[in-house]
């Protein structure tokens, strides 16, 4: 095995953490409404590890890990202080705003650059999320 150097010390992105209250609404927002697969999701010693992520990238995903603590519960939606949690790429805005507004999604900042057309949506929980169409 050759040893990590500067340009090489990671080879992907694995699991970002997503604090939930309820897994199980977490996952029915995430597969049912946004389409994850369920990468994984065992109970071991009394914990759940429930990771989803985007059909076709099992390498890449989201732990849908529920808040245990005070500190932990405080931070359910507001993780990253209101800035996006995460970038979702699609090759139909147009097909993806009608499914989510098929679902009562609220969709907001609709934007359309010289390089891409975006929106921004939010999870059950107000973790917002930012789907996006390069154009290309």
């Amino acid at each position: 095995m050759t040893p990590p150097t500067d340009e090489n010390l990671f080879s992907g992105i694995g699991r970002a953490v997503v604090l939930v209250d309820d897994p199980d609404a977490a996952l029915a927002f995430y597969r049912d409404v946004l389409g994850f697969d369920v990468l994984h999701d065992e109970m071991t010693g009394g914990y759940r590890y429930l990771h989803v992520g985007v059909p076709g990238q099992v390498a890449v995903g989201l732990w849908l890990m529920t808040a245990t603590s005070d500190r932990e519960r405080e931070l359910v939606g507001g993780q990253c202080g209101g800035q996006p949690l995460l970038v979702l790429y699609t090759d139909d805005l147009d097909a993806v705003r009608a499914h989510l507004r098929g679902h009562d999604v609220r969709v907001w900042n609709e934007r359309e650059d010289v390089d891409s057309r975006s929106l921004h949506l939010a999870d059950l929980y107000g973790n917002v999320i930012v789907v996006a169409q390069v154009r290309g």
